[in-house]
């Protein structure tokens, strides 16, 4: 296929999301079939409408059938991943979110703050005792990791461990991280091992824990409990997606104010903005770039007959710069609002994390920014080689209280 219209191809994601494909995606076809070496191809869809309809029609989308991942996984493998929520379709997805719910309560989020505050206060200041370092493995990885660690009941000491487990599962693509497939299976092989016995320790214990292990433990869905594989899958889902994604939003969105230096000064002169900063970090960032959908009928979008058991890839960077969504939507601006953007998706399957997600993005922005206003790049980014996750490898900063 023309290289122009390639949004597939992992080695262009290094440089960065090519949001010029994108853009002419959404002006030209919208709904794009896209060739998938070694695959059967995909609908590449661009525009934020779209992504809406799809992500709230799970009767004709399903994350079920084939996934969420763009490629197809063999039978076996399949029924493995389908026991994670994200793969799950009504009714099935609903019952298993109501119990994992229970651990993202407001009342949960909001005794988690000062403890997030203490961590973020940690990371920053032990980072910027260097003088100089990579931010995304000194900081940004830190803050995450800490805070998924106390929300699950995982030691603290063993916090690093979901890290290199994370990396391995997330960085399939990335040499640097996984050299086969099978490594990444492995790393999963490794979390579920652990998660079993943390599980064991926690059924031994009295009382009702409310860290997320005692509730999935202890919790029944429709009178029974979780079978030994369904707790390994929303220990896996939850440990990942609960480090990986804010890893990469803290990071880029650093990044981002470091190249708009008048927006961070803008942010450091008025920290009121700091919620409306924060969604405008997410759109622009966008963690996650895209989730599969398989149609369980034949369809039609603009002239175009989407076939039962098609893939159908919804691209969260190009809705999130959708001109007919976002006015000036190439423009990074911290006091944007409305900001209705789909970096935690829409739907049924709306990130379980976002309010957890968006309070440590607040409470580490607020003191980085009030600590260290000048702090700055000082060599050159290093960006994970993938087109699912917008991940970041290195980032090296030099933090200075003044310029």
């Amino acid at each position: 296929m023309s290289s122009e219209l390639d949004v597939y191809d992992l080695d262009t994601y290094v440089q960065g999301i090519p949001h010029d494909r994108f853009r002419r995606l959404r002006r030209e076809e919208p709904v794009h079939f896209h060739e998938e070496p070694g695959g059967k191809g995909f609908w590449a869809v661009t525009r934020y409408a779209d992504v809406v309809a799809i992500s709230k029609d799970p009767k004709t989308f399903s994350s079920a059938r084939g996934g969420t991942n763009i490629w197809d996984l063999p039978p076996e493998d399949l029924s493995t991943i389908q026991l994670l929520m994200v793969n799950m379709d009504p009714p099935e997805h609903g019952k298993f979110r109501r119990l994992v719910s229970r651990g993202f309560t407001p009342r949960m989020t909001s005794r988690l703050e000062p403890f997030v505050r203490e961590a973020a206060v940690r990371s920053i200041e032990a980072a910027a005792s260097k003088g100089e370092c990579d931010f995304v493995r000194n900081v940004a990885a830190e803050l995450p990791l800490i805070v998924i660690a106390e929300l699950m009941g995982i030691p603290q000491e063993d916090r690093h461990k979901v890290f290199d487990w994370s990396n391995r599962l997330i960085g399939f693509d990335d040499p640097e991280f996984q050299t086969s497939l099978e490594d990444g299976k492995i790393a999963a092989q490794e979390m579920w091992f652990y998660a079993n016995e943390l599980a064991e320790r926690r059924k031994a214990e009295t009382g009702s824990g409310e860290d997320l292990v005692s509730v999935l433990v202890k919790g029944e869905i429709e009178g029974e409990v979780l079978t030994e594989m369904e707790f390994d899958a929303f220990f896996l889902m939850l440990a990942v997606a609960g480090n990986e994604t804010t890893r990469n939003a803290i990071t880029g969105g650093l990044l981002t104010l470091l190249e708009h230096p008048e927006q961070k000064q803008r942010l450091v002169e008025q920290p009121a903005l700091l919620p409306t900063a924060i969604e405008e970090m997410l759109r622009w960032v966008t963690p996650v770039m895209h989730f599969r959908r398989t149609a369980m009928r034949d369809v039609e979008l603009y002239g175009k007959t989407i076939h039962e058991g098609d893939k159908v890839v919804m691209y969260y960077p190009a809705a999130n710069r959708d001109e007919e969504a976002f006015p000036n939507p190439d423009a990074f601006d911290v006091g944007r609002t409305p900001n209705d953007h789909l970096s935690f998706g829409i739907g049924e399957h709306f990130c379980l994390g976002a309010s957890l997600a968006r309070l440590e993005l607040r409470i580490f922005f607020e003191e980085l920014l009030r600590r260290y206003p000048h702090i700055e790049q000082s060599g050159k980014v290093r960006r994970l080689r993938s087109n699912f996750i917008n991940g970041y490898k290195e980032l090296p900063v030099r933090f200075a209280r003044q310029a």
